[in-house]
């Protein structure tokens, strides 16, 4: 069994992992860069090991320095948490070539899902419905023109060994093709160094929905159900959802038995999630397989009842799953929105900095990951996500309800954030009547962003507030109690943001 295991990641996602692994009474080591001497997740693990300067290619992404950590503090197993290398299918081989378990999928599973093309046949041959397009990459701009003609506009360019909406372009008319597809080969060759892109029709008023599936290693393969991932933003998401609440059972059912189906295409070992686009009358098609945990994880542990983390522990330790797909149920309804530290006055861009103040809110059915504290330099190298909200409620309305308060009592300064974002997200007509697609923000974008200097403005006058009681209590205190005063750093970290010193 695994004594001890390396978290091959940073911030919330590591905190998570440590979590699980002290639960079942498994060492933890943390590996950091020069920019994360003194994050949380150095802080929380029993070890920690340096890895290298703060770019993340000479750090989190240095499979040397990452395996040479684990051999040295004597870890036998390896979680790479997501991002990074976590979907790098040389990363398990270097594990395996070390002696060192990875709690991951096999390196064929990795790289056939991580390959677009690849993935979209394998799931062709496995019957799993996937979006009407090509299933190799386009030689030429005429080829595309041929194909274009063939399936009808609108269409997607993608990236065949694309993530995150890089390499990707809306095609809504001949004249854009050209230009499109010169385009999304371009960002896809300094992205990810392949320029190889498909073609695939446009959906429409598309809804995202995915499916959590585990596996383990005799051919045991459950799903746990979905979870709606369409409200994003920069194709990225930042509100997550489950029960989705437009899948009617029967839906429900035929799109998790092809889940599994897929799992079962490349012999998958582990947790995984099986990603689908959803049109108006609930067609789906497969998208692609994010071959690791994902970040919305939490709502379906709480729905569910299942500690994902250690449920990969123990496929990783070659045990089977200790549940049947029939013995696993929906129970309430579970809501996580996405804390980033970023400016969405400025087209959501990263928002770098010191965290001088951080009000969490608590109370029944409210969760939050999360790897700040107050003084902690939020980065300017990596992904700005700082923490995440995750609230449940016996049904939707308790869930939104909730939602609502925890984000209110929800407060970070000193650094930009989308918190108010989200609270008015929250509280939009479409999203709470449950009738969204993944265009809500853009349709939305005069309700969602009109109030946000305002609610900037409102900080401001908070913080101000704390200033002049602070001053207020300077002017009548001794010089004993004005030491305290200062070394009160909740007061004094906001008059020195206030005043800008």
């Amino acid at each position: 069994m695994i004594q001890k295991i390396l978290i091959a990641n940073r911030g919330e996602i590591a905190v998570r992992i440590i979590r699980s692994c002290r639960e079942l009474g498994i060492v933890t080591v943390a590996v950091y860069s020069d920019a994360d001497r003194c994050a949380l997740h150095v802080l929380y693990a029993d070890e920690a090991w340096h890895i290298g300067p703060s770019p993340s290619i000479e750090s989190y992404l240095n499979m040397g320095n990452i395996i040479r950590a684990a051999r040295e503090s004597g870890a036998d197993a390896i979680h790479p948490g997501y991002g990074f290398l976590s979907e790098n299918p040389d990363f398990p081989k270097h594990c395996e070539e070390a002696g060192i378990i990875f709690i991951g999928p096999s390196p064929h599973a990795i790289s056939t899902m991580g390959d677009k093309i690849r993935a979209r046949k394998t799931m062709m041959e496995a019957r799993v419905p996937v979006v009407p397009g090509t299933d190799k990459a386009i030689s030429s701009e005429q080829e595309a023109v041929d194909v274009i003609d063939k399936i009808g506009l609108p269409v997607m360019i993608k990236a065949s060994a694309g993530g995150g909406g890089k390499g990707m372009r809306l095609v809504k008319d001949k004249a854009g093709i050209t230009p499109a597809l010169r385009a999304a080969r371009s960002e896809a060759k300094t992205a990810f160094g392949n320029d190889a892109v498909f073609i695939e029709k446009y959906i429409e008023s598309p809804h995202h929905i995915e499916f959590q599936i585990l596996a383990d290693k005799h051919g045991n393969v459950v799903h746990l159900f979905e979870r709606e991932c369409s409200v994003q933003r920069r194709h990225q998401k930042i509100i997550e959802e489950t029960p989705s609440p437009i899948l009617t059972k029967e839906r429900r059912h035929q799109m998790g038995e092809a889940a599994v189906a897929a799992a079962r295409a490349v012999n998958y070992e582990g947790a995984g999630t099986i990603e689908f686009i959803v049109d108006k009358d609930l067609n789906y098609y497969f998208l692609e397989m994010n071959t690791r945990l994902q970040v919305e994880h939490p709502i379906t542990e709480r729905v569910v009842g299942v500690d994902l983390v250690k449920e990969q522990i123990h496929i990783a330790n070659g045990l089977p799953l200790t549940y049947r797909q029939d013995e696993l149920k929906q129970q309430g309804h579970a809501i996580e929105c996405r804390v980033y530290a970023e400016d969405p006055q400025n087209n959501f861009m990263p928002a770098p900095g010191r965290v001088t103040h951080i009000d969490i809110p608590y109370g029944v059915g409210v969760r939050v990951d999360g790897s700040i504290y107050e003084g902690f330099e939020v980065p300017l190298y990596y992904d700005p996500l700082i923490a995440k909200l995750i609230v449940w409620g016996k049904d939707r309305t308790e869930a939104l309800e909730r939602s609502r308060r925890a984000l209110q009592e929800f407060k970070i300064t000193g650094v930009k954030n989308n918190l108010r974002f989200l609270e008015r997200i929250i509280q939009a007509k479409g999203f709470v009547e449950g009738d969204y697609t993944t265009h809500f923000i853009d349709e939305n974008e005069d309700i969602l962003m009109k109030d946000e200097a305002c609610d900037q403005h409102c900080e401001d006058i908070v913080m101000i507030s704390a200033l002049m009681e602070y001053l207020r209590k300077i002017q009548k205190a001794s010089p004993k109690e004005m030491t305290a005063l200062k070394n009160n750093w909740k007061d004094y970290s906001r008059v020195r943001s206030v005043l800008k010193l």
